[in-house]
């Protein structure tokens, strides 16, 4: 798999029916390894081990409702509270990321009403903080760590 943008993690892979897999600490199970899936890998590794987020608060691949649609967010990260923290976007390293994709995940989180977002192909990586009263997002550096929230 390409080298991302992120500092290196080591990671637990099996073959599994003539494909890789690779160990997904938050689903507790082997996931096959595409490039969106090394890039999920990655930010969630990220989240654990530079951001400090505790590993109970972080969840990957759900199912959601948006506009009576079925979707699947990538990562999110909940507050002490239950109210969402953070609201992850994950391509994989060939894809572009451009205002469609800030565009999905802001239908997202109309329904999921996280106070940041982060938008990344594993090379690229943005971040954004909500601003509901006015309707948009600024963009940041970098997001925060959990112990400053």
């Amino acid at each position: 798999m390409q080298k991302l943008n992120f500092p290196s993690y080591s990671f637990r892979f099996k073959n599994s029916e003539n494909k890789v897999a690779i160990f997904d600490e938050i689903r507790k199970k082997f996931i096959i390894l595409t490039p969106e899936e090394w890039v999920r890998q990655h930010v969630v590794s990220f989240l654990l081990e530079e951001k400090k987020y505790p590993k109970s608060y972080i969840n990957v691949e759900k199912l959601i409702k948006v506009n009576d649609l079925n979707k699947r967010y990538d990562v999110v990260v909940f507050q002490p509270n239950g109210d969402l923290f953070l609201l992850v976007e994950c391509k994989a390293p060939g894809v572009k990321i451009t205002q469609d994709t800030f565009d999905q995940i802001a239908r997202y989180n109309l329904t999921l009403k996280a106070e940041y977002l982060m938008v990344t192909n594993g090379l690229n990586h943005y971040f954004c903080q909500m601003d509901f009263e006015n309707e948009k997002y600024h963009f940041l550096k970098e997001l925060p760590d959990f112990t400053t929230k």
